[in-house]
C-alpha cells in the first residue's frame, strides 16, 4: 500500500503544463519588419537548399563522397529552418504565442536535431578535404560513397539518440512557478530553468551538448586544418599550394558562418550581459542566416556545381534548334 501511495504521489509531483508562452521575441521594437526579413529568409533557404538537392540528386556525376555531405548539409539546413522559422511567423501573423506542452519536446527535438546534423557534417566535410590533401593516394580507397552513407546513417542514429535522451528528461520537470520560456522557440535551457524540481541531470544534458555538437567539433575542425596547412607547406611550389587550398575555400566559409555567430554569441553573453531581446535576436539570427548562405556558397564556390547551374540556364536561354524562330 505504501509503495502505491508513494507512485501516486510522484505522479502528482510531477506538474506539467498544459501549454508555454514563448515571449523571446515580444516587446522588441520595429519587430514586423524583423518577421519580415524571417519570411524572406525562409523562402531563400527553402528555395536555395531544395536547388542544392535536386542537382545533386539529378546529376550522377556529382554522387560522391563530398556531395553525399553536401546533400546531407542541405537536408538538415531545411529542416532546422521548418522547425524554427514557421513557428516563428505563426506569432506574427496570429498573434499565437503558447504552445502546448508535447509540441513544445517535438519543436525542441527537431531543433537541435537538425542543428546537431549540420555541426557534425561540418566536421565529416572537414575530415574529407583533410583525407584528400593529406593523403591523396589512398583518398578513394578510405573515402567512398559507401563509407560515406555509412557515417551518416551512424551520425543520424547517433545524434536522434541523443537529443531524444535530452528531450525526454525534459518529462521528469515540474513546472509550478512559470510557463514563460524566454526564447524564439522551445530552447532546452530556457525551459529546464523554469522547473521547481532538480534539473541538475538536465543542467549536464545542456553540457553535453554544447560539447558533443559546439565545442568538439570546432576542436575537429580546427586539428584537421593545421594538419591540411602542414600538408600544403611540404608543396614546392605556391600554385600547387593554393590549387589545393582552393578545394577547402567553401567549407572554411561555411564553418565560419556557422560556428563564428554562435560562439560570438555565447561569450558577448558571458562578458557584456547581453539584454534578453538582444540575445535572442543575435541568436536567432545566428540559426536562421547560415542554411540561406550555405547554398549560395557552394553555387558559387563550387566549380562543379556552378558548371550545371551555368548549363541549365544556357539551356533554356538558348533557342532550340529543331524549332527555330518564324
Amino acid at each position: 500500500m505504501s509503495s502505491l501511495n508513494a507512485s501516486v504521489y510522484q505522479n502528482i509531483s510531477i506538474v506539467r503544463p498544459e501549454y508555454f508562452f514563448i515571449i523571446g521575441l515580444s516587446g522588441i521594437p520595429y519587430s514586423s519588419n524583423y518577421y519580415i526579413f524571417l519570411f524572406i529568409t525562409y523562402f531563400i533557404t527553402i528555395i536555395g537548399n531544395s536547388v542544392v538537392l535536386l542537382i545533386i540528386a539529378l546529376e550522377r556525376s556529382l554522387h560522391s563522397p563530398k556531395y553525399i555531405g553536401v546533400f546531407n548539409l542541405a537536408l538538415a539546413d531545411i529542416g532546422e529552418t521548418n522547425a524554427l522559422i514557421p513557428n516563428m511567423m505563426k506569432t506574427f501573423l496570429f498573434g499565437s504565442q503558447y504552445i502546448s506542452y508535447n509540441a513544445c519536446l517535438v519543436n525542441m527535438f527537431f531543433v537541435f536535431l537538425f542543428s546537431s546534423i549540420q555541426s557534425v557534417t561540418l566536421v565529416v566535410l572537414a575530415y574529407d578535404r583533410f583525407i584528400a590533401i593529406c593523403l591523396p593516394l589512398r583518398y578513394h580507397a578510405i573515402v567512398n560513397n559507401t563509407s560515406m552513407v555509412l557515417v551518416f546513417s551512424a551520425v543520424w542514429a547517433f545524434n536522434s539518440s541523443v537529443v531524444a535522451l535530452m528531450v525526454s528528461l525534459i518529462t521528469r520537470l515540474s513546472f509550478c512557478d512559470s510557463n514563460m520560456i524566454q526564447s524564439y522557440f522551445c530552447d532546452h535551457g530556457p525551459v529546464y530553468r523554469l522547473a521547481c524540481n532538480d534539473n541538475t541531470i538536465n543542467k549536464f544534458m545542456a553540457f553535453l551538448i554544447t560539447g558533443l555538437y559546439l565545442v568538439a567539433p570546432l576542436v575537429i575542425i580546427v586539428l584537421s586544418y593545421l594538419g591540411i596547412f602542414f600538408a600544403l607547406s611540404k608543396i614546392t611550389t605556391w600554385q600547387g599550394r593554393l590549387k589545393a587550398l582552393k578545394t577547402c575555400v567553401s567549407h572554411l566559409l561555411l564553418v565560419g558562418i556557422y560556428f563564428l555567430p554562435l560562439f560570438c554569441t555565447y561569450f558577448a553573453q558571458l562578458l557584456l550581459s547581453l539584454a534578453p531581446n538582444a540575445r535572442v535576436i543575435s541568436t536567432s539570427l545566428a540559426y536562421a542566416i547560415p542554411p540561406m548562405l550555405n547554398p549560395i556558397i557552394y553555387v558559387l564556390n563550387t566549380a562543379e556545381i556552378k558548371v550545371i547551374v551555368q548549363k541549365m540556364f544556357n539551356n533554356r536561354s538558348a533557342p532550340s534548334r529543331e524549332n527555330p524562330p518564324k
